[in-house]
């Protein structure tokens, strides 16, 4: 990855490369690893006037948003950019933006990947991200903890996050960093409008606002964001392995199908789609550099990504998304944040009592559920639980007679036999669950 800059951002560039915290933090991992490179012509276009040099980045595997997190995903992104900022502060440097889309997770570790975002700290200036990392850190930790609110639909429907005067109308009647953070601020929002924020910063610098201001703020964030939890009872799927049907026996020949499925072969990347726990996840993860495992329960992908994050793992992204209703592209023509199909195309899928939660649960035909994992163009595991399973028969109690009379095995096998190649079937011992390793035609 490269990227240009102009004549500014190489200074800005050049001080940050010369400082004692940013090769510690990039060695640690906490940043990603970049260097100057020669533009050698690659930057024709690229900026308005001509570029004065280029960086090149490492890639990240998979990217992510910050509506696809669980809590405690957003909360240590949250923290990483705080720690820049406090270290940035102590050698003369600070961060222009705040923003979690400037930070992205290799497996369950958080990186900070926007290096330009670093510039020389002016004398006098308040931190300009202090904002941003309200709206779009902050308040949203402070929604989920205090009063329960899933952050993500908030989140996914505004790019520029919460503003200071929703969130003090969501959190209404609490103290401490609410009364700071969130209600000054919404106060001193309707003061000033943006056509003041120049006279706003004069004002500041006039009054003789110091580095060390920020430093306190940042520390007091710090100790707010750390404190900040949220761990309800339970949910939906957060107990399903202790709830679902399978006999031990059952289990086992699941597991052992997709890890015989996994080893045919090293693959870049793998997707599990409704991981749950993840146990299936990382059998796949032993043979892929990266697994995305995606589940629509907050609570069971929070708990997932804790288990992750304490092993080490940089092997397996957990995130939150409803299938039937994923992320879609959004920002600027659709493009700055896109489709989950568009960031990486997949080599092993892996869909496992997933079908009739699209076809009867979310009302997706079952042709579609099939053409939809065909386009995904990857080796695909899939499971069928049939009409006779406990988990299809809950599921079909809540419809109307004859909703779903097309949702059978003969039917599923006829679907997925136009998309895919069937190499392998394997009827589970209970008789009332079917799995599949199918490949797509063609290739």
């Amino acid at each position: 990855m490269v990227r240009a800059l102009s004549a500014r951002g190489l200074d800005d560039w050049r001080a940050l490369a010369g400082t004692r915290f940013f090769p510690r933090l990039m060695e640690a991992g906490k940043v990603v690893r970049t260097e100057e490179a020669s533009a050698n012509g690659q930057l024709t276009g690229v900026l308005r006037g001509e570029a004065a040099g280029m960086l090149r980045h490492e890639r990240i595997p998979f990217v992510s948003y910050p509506y696809e997190w669980p809590f405690s995903m957003l909360k240590d992104a949250a923290l990483l950019q705080l720690e820049l900022v406090a270290a940035a502060l102590e050698e003369g440097m600070i961060l222009k933006d705040s923003s979690p889309y400037n930070v992205q997770l290799r497996g369950a570790r958080p990186v900070f990947v926007d290096v330009g975002s670093f510039e020389a700290l002016r004398e006098g200036e308040p931190w300009v991200g202090y904002r941003q990392f309200c709206m779009l850190f902050l308040y949203p930790l402070m929604l989920q903890a205090h009063q329960g609110i899933d952050f993500h639909p908030l989140l996914r429907g505004s790019i520029d996050g919460i503003a200071p005067a929703q969130a003090a109308a969501m959190l209404r009647g609490l103290r401490g960093g609410v009364l700071k953070h969130v209600k000054l601020h919404a106060k001193l929002e309707r003061r000033y409008d943006d056509s003041s924020q120049k006279a706003v910063r004069k004002e500041l610098k006039d009054a003789g606002f110091s580095s060390e201001l920020i430093k306190a703020n940042v520390k007091g964030l710090t100790k707010l964001v750390s404190g900040l939890r949220w761990e309800p009872a339970g949910s939906e799927w957060s107990t399903y392995r202790d709830i679902c049907t399978y006999t031990d026996e059952e289990s086992r020949e699941k597991a052992d199908f997709v890890r015989a499925a996994a080893a045919t072969r090293r693959r870049a990347l793998a997707w599990d789609l409704g991981a749950n726990d993840g146990r299936y996840a990382r059998i796949a993860a032993e043979h892929a550099d990266t697994t995305v495992a995606v589940d629509v329960d907050h609570l069971t992908v929070d708990r997932l990504y804790r288990t992750l994050r304490e092993e080490g793992r940089e092997d397996v992204l957990a995130l939150v998304m409803n299938l039937a209703d994923p992320s879609p592209g959004l920002g600027w023509r659709g493009r700055e944040r896109r489709r989950l199909e568009e960031r990486g195309r997949p080599e092993l899928v892996l869909a496992l009592a997933l079908v009739h939660h699209l076809a009867i649960g979310a009302n997706v035909p079952l042709t579609e559920v099939v053409d939809w994992l065909g386009s995904l163009g990857a080796s695909l595991v899939v499971e069928f639980p049939t009409r006779e399973d406990p988990m299809v028969q809950r599921l079909l109690a809540g419809k109307r007679e004859g909703t779903h009379d097309d949702y059978t095995l003969q039917t599923f096998e006829r679907l997925l036999g136009e998309a895919f190649e069937v190499e392998r079937r394997q009827e589970l011992q209970g008789g009332v669950r079917v799995i599949f390793l199918a490949h797509p035609r063609g290739g």
